[in-house]
């Protein structure tokens, strides 16, 4: 019977399958092994406790936490440097309830933090007054093994000397971070959430030195850790996933897992066929290039059930660069500068410019089912003199205007919409579409515009209550540094993220398009990170955590770090299952 028979027919036999396999091969030395019914099975290379696939925040913390728990662990890698899409962040994580908050003296009890989850993940459904504010029981559990595992798991991760964090703190003295609903009335605890690696800790800050961190903690301990591995294939025996088929510079490896595997290997932001299935408009990634959806397309044939395919941590990117390469140098996080604006097709404002990328790109999937188009598929950043060369250097913005060969100039908004049409027919070979400013777009820019110039100096926003909130005030010191006499007073309008944009010209625009960090989207989980089959039943011997699952936070970013905190979370949840699921205690090796 071969692997993808074993997948079909393991289907009827998932609800009776024996969770724990008897007996174990010395580490690394060939075993052969047969199915329950004593057919003959795969011949494997060697022998783990645990295979964990993926090195980012959430495999790192799995492989951690299983190994802390007596598992000999092999962590592997399709990269050849570990971390994933957490080196490449600010390794920023956030964490309800952390040490830090509480150690500040602050709290951020359960039953008020899932309000504040429940009412940012699914506002349509959110009940102020209902048990689980009006989320089925299932979701409700994922949102409450995330609050009470996250941050047991820095506590862990710290105690064993894996990590060194500390509250994330914004610039200009404004304390920790606010999270990015901090003004809804639901958020009782809106401050102190996210932390991230400590500076001066053994292997240095950001993402980088919080997944180096555990990696050195994994092998100062014997686990094996394995770059250049990726996965090919789950290898099943009776419905269970017994380990897994790698693909290697030295050939394939069949890996058994004794215990399980946790699959924690990423999105697929670098799968076009995956995308275009799946995602919708999803221009350009910040994501590294291993995110090929190498997991959902392993464990789909394992008979697991796929979740919210559409989901994705958004960002917007410039389309040019987009349009280039397919991985951008860097995302749109929130646009720079003070006199700016942000318009569609039509030349109005279509969202606030100033509140977090994940929120703010999801207007560009808004459909118009009159004009039956979407007319924000594409948006376009507007500016004037004193933002470009203020704000010199914050992305998208270059130290020098006449180093972006993405900035469009004119010097007029009549003369910017001619000019923001040539560039975009100029591009139309390379987008595939024609799309086109609306007749009405310079009219209607300069009518904007001038609305906006009476909201600056008056200080507050009618249409989109810019500024209106701490974490966009709080937020502009971090994302629009001064490029220009930074130390200078400059004059300022009452609200800190409004000024009037000077319409005499000369005017920029940088065309926006609707980007990824990475796709949230994959193969359903339970609250203790089990992958789940079509019926609803975990698939024994698999877990699962981060990118490469559905998202157990849907599509909320509760605040900076909103990623990486549920995929610290959950790695934990899975270290801790794969072993509580066997009866394995540490006595045991």
């Amino acid at each position: 019977m071969t692997n993808s028979d074993r997948a079909r027919g393991g289907r009827r036999d998932f609800l009776r399958a024996t969770a724990t396999l008897a007996g174990a091969g010395a580490l690394g030395v060939p075993a052969a092994m047969a199915s329950d019914g004593g057919a003959p099975g795969t011949t494997y290379d060697s022998e783990v406790d645990v295979l964990v696939i993926g090195s980012g925040a959430a495999g790192c913390t799995a492989a951690v936490t299983a190994a802390a728990g007596g598992a000999r662990v092999m962590l592997v890698d399709k990269a050849v440097a570990p971390g994933g899409t957490t080196r490449m962040a600010s390794g920023v994580a956030w964490i309800p309830n952390n040490p830090w908050l509480r150690a500040s003296g602050k709290s951020d009890p359960e039953r008020d933090c899932l309000r504040y989850m429940v009412r940012y993940a699914y506002p349509e459904c959110f009940r102020d007054d209902h048990p689980t504010f009006g989320l089925d029981p299932a979701r409700y559990a994922l949102l409450e093994a995330f609050y009470r595992n996250g941050y047991r798991a820095v506590e862990q991760l710290e105690a064993l000397g894996a990590t060194r964090m500390t509250l994330f703190e914004l610039p200009g003295g404004v304390g920790p971070s606010p999270d990015y609903a901090a003004h809804l009335p639901e958020n009782r605890t809106p401050r102190g959430r996210s932390v991230w690696p400590r500076s001066d800790a053994p292997h240095g800050g950001r993402g980088a030195g919080l997944v180096d961190g555990m990696v050195a903690w994994l092998r100062e301990r014997g686990a094996q850790v394995h770059m250049e591995h990726a996965l090919s294939e789950l290898l099943l025996e009776e419905g269970r996933v017994q380990g897994a088929r790698l693909s290697t510079p030295a050939g394939e490896r069949r890996i058994r897992a004794r215990l399980g595997v946790i699959a924690a290997t990423g999105g697929f932001a670098h799968a076009p066929e995956l995308l275009e299935r799946y995602q919708r408009m999803a221009y350009g990634t910040c994501a590294p290039p291993g995110g090929t959806g190498d997991f959902l397309v392993a464990a789909t044939a394992a008979g697991a059930m796929p979740g919210d395919m559409q989901t994705a941590w958004r960002t917007q990117v410039v389309l040019e660069e987009a349009l280039q390469q397919r991985r951008v140098g860097g995302p749109v996080h929130i646009p720079p500068g003070d006199s700016m604006i942000i318009v569609n097709k039509h030349g109005v404002r279509v969202a606030n410019e100033k509140r977090n990328y994940n929120d703010r790109s999801r207007v560009h999937q808004v459909w118009d089912p009159v004009a039956v188009e979407y007319p924000n598929q594409f948006l376009f950043l507007v500016m004037d003199q004193r933002t470009v060369e203020t704000y010199a250097g914050n992305p998208p913005l270059p130290i020098e205007p006449g180093d972006s060969p993405h900035l469009v100039r004119a010097p007029s908004p009549e003369a910017l919409a001619g000019a923001l049409q040539a560039r975009l027919d100029s591009l139309r070979a390379q987008y595939g579409i024609a799309f086109s400013l609306g007749d009405d777009f310079s009219a209607a820019l300069e009518a904007t515009l001038e609305r906006f110039n009476g909201f600056a100096r008056r200080g507050v926003d009618e249409d989109f209550q810019r500024g209106g909130h701490v974490s966009e005030v709080d937020w502009q010191a971090h994302f629009s540094r001064r490029h220009r006499q930074p130390d200078a007073p400059l004059a300022t309008m009452p609200n800190p993220t409004m000024y009037p944009i000077d319409t005499t010209g000369p005017l920029y625009a940088v065309i926006l398009a609707p980007g990824i960090l990475d796709t949230s989207a994959g193969p359903m989980i339970d609250a203790s990170a089990r992958v789940l089959d079509a019926a609803g039943a975990p698939i024994p011997g698999l877990y699962g955590a981060g990118n490469c699952v559905a998202s157990p936070t849907r599509e909320a970013y509760f605040g900076a770090g909103g990623t990486i905190g549920p995929a610290i979370a959950f790695g934990h949840i899975a270290g801790n299952a794969v072993l509580a699921d066997h009866k394995i205690s540490a006595t045991e090796y």
